[in-house]
């Protein structure tokens, strides 16, 4: 499984590691991705997702059956 947010989708973005002599090396700034298991009502059941922390904080604000229907996901395959 790929290292992407689920909900929005977020994955790692390529950086410059600048040394103190500033030399620049390609590197990955990676999402801060959690699993975590959410109470979906509707299924009345608990869904597991790989979610960001800033996906996590946007859920308990709009709900995971917004959030789904925005990412287009159908809860029933998780």
């Amino acid at each position: 499984m790929s290292r992407r947010c689920e909900l929005t989708g977020k994955k790692a973005n390529n950086a410059f590691a600048i040394s103190h002599s500033h030399r620049r090396t390609k590197r990955l700034q990676h999402a801060n991705l959690q699993d975590k298991r959410v109470w979906w009502p509707t299924g009345n059941r608990w869904v597991r997702l790989k979610l960001s922390t800033k996906a996590i904080k946007t859920l308990e604000t709009k709900g995971i059956e917004a959030m789904a229907k925005e990412a287009g996901i159908n809860l029933n395959h998780y």
